[in-house]
């Protein structure tokens, strides 16, 4: 199972949209093995980064030390394909990377 934390400033909206976009763009995609949370941004930090395998912030955000893989995902929230392909694509790359 690889996990995804995705952080926006309030965790209440925009994390779960990015969380359910990564979700079921990754479904459609062949992955199912994976889980995504959603998380207010000031409650992350190295602990929490530690349980997760790749991390999709809104924007760019500090890992505290924490080595995994970074994709800024605000660009999923404009709804416009062009835009959130290229996030899905990384965040594939990443899960490829990880099996």
């Amino acid at each position: 199972m690889i996990k995804i934390l995705a952080a926006c400033g309030a965790g209440v909206n925009s994390s779960h949209q990015i969380a359910n976009a990564i979700t079921e763009e990754m479904k459609k995609r062949g992955h199912k093995d994976i889980k995504v949370d959603a998380l207010m941004v000031k409650d992350v930090n190295s602990e929490v980064l530690g349980k997760y395998d790749i991390y999709t912030p809104i924007s760019k955000t500090d890992t505290y030390g924490v080595d995994i893989p970074v994709v800024e995902a605000g660009p999923i929230l404009y709804r416009i394909p062009a835009m959130a392909q290229p996030v899905f694509d990384k965040v594939e790359a990443e899960i490829k990377k990880l099996k």
